[in-house]
């Protein structure tokens, strides 16, 4: 599940991962965009759910400097010793470049480079090295944890796939439908890591309402697939002809006409809705076509806004397995 979960304060989490521990939920991760930071909710599911793995999807690899980013993985890594995993991605130009003012120059690049940076930092090894983006002078972690955390790549397209499976030791992926996955996973063949992990989030709508699901679905798919990186996945996945309407009326500044252009059918592939039951299945498909965590992100519907903390958590506990 990916958690904070909206409408509930950090400071009354602890019910929240007792709550999905026992409605069988395994992992606890993280986004990095204009909510929560990535590494606080961890820290306190680490105290509060010994049991939950951990992990980041994504931390921005231009947000924080290299040093930063290993001390904060590295703490975290100590605090949970053996369950958290770091995943890390270019993110986008909006939240690097106008949210952050940081250039967002060569992702690829700053990417490969920044795995080529933790690897070693996080084993707790000197690092000395003029990579392509950035440059490291004699950099070496006074607390590497006893356990260095796995390193995962947030991909979409064939090159980022190719490099998450050659220097990571997994990938993360978002927007794509279940029967996309072994289209992204076909380039991922042969991996360099033996226990090369296949991590999805996976927008989750659980209601019954199907207008409704669908409006909230449209809104979110104008907001993400018209960022340059989202379309061209997409076109490559073979959605551009279904998105074509899309995006010639959103670069004419008609938002309306936007949303009207997205069929229903491409909010199905990539928003999963329906009663919890239904969502759970939509859900195991992901797990059957490859995706190792399946990562839940709940988009809230009426009766979730309403409802109070114990109705929140049940229809949590209606997600679990």
């Amino acid at each position: 599940m990916t958690v904070p979960l909206g409408g509930i304060p950090l400071s009354e989490h602890a019910e929240v991962f007792k709550a999905l521990v026992d409605a069988g939920f395994t992992d606890a991760w993280t986004s990095e965009v204009a909510g929560s930071d990535a590494f606080t909710p961890l820290t306190l599911a680490a105290a509060w759910a010994p049991t939950l793995r951990l992990g980041t999807a994504i931390a921005p690899v231009f947000t924080r400097g290299p040093g930063l980013l290993a001390m904060t993985a590295a703490a975290l890594a100590e605090t949970a010793p053996g369950r958290f995993q770091l995943g890390i991605g270019a993110s986008s130009p909006i939240v690097v470049g106008d949210w952050n003012s940081v250039p967002f120059t060569k992702p690829v690049a700053r990417s490969r480079d920044m795995l080529g940076f933790l690897r070693p930092a996080l084993a707790g090894e000197m690092v000395d090295r003029e990579f392509e983006t950035f440059a490291v002078r004699r950099f070496r972690l006074e607390r590497p944890p006893a356990t260095p955390p796995q390193v995962l790549l947030a991909a979409l397209r064939p090159g980022m796939l190719r490099l998450a499976a050659a220097e990571a030791d997994g990938v993360i992926m978002n927007w794509l439908a279940a029967t996309d996955v072994p289209t992204a996973l076909a380039e991922t063949k042969g991996a360099a890591a033996a226990d090369f992990d296949v991590v999805a989030r996976i927008f989750v709508c659980p209601t019954a309402d199907r207008a409704y699901a669908r409006n909230v679905g449209r809104r979110m798919i104008t907001s993400y697939l018209n960022v340059p990186a989202y379309a061209e996945f997409q076109k490559w996945l073979g959605r551009g002809p279904a998105l074509a309407g899309m995006w010639t009326a959103w670069r004419a500044g008609d938002r309306k006409g936007a949303l009207a252009a997205i069929p229903d059918q491409v909010v199905d592939d990539l928003i999963v809705h329906g009663s919890p039951a239904e969502c759970r299945d939509k859900i195991q498909a992901y797990a059957d076509h490859g995706i190792r965590v399946p990562v839940q992100a709940l988009i809230a519907t009426p009766e979730w806004e309403s409802g109070d903390t114990a109705a929140k958590l049940a229809l949590v506990t209606a997600l679990g397995a």
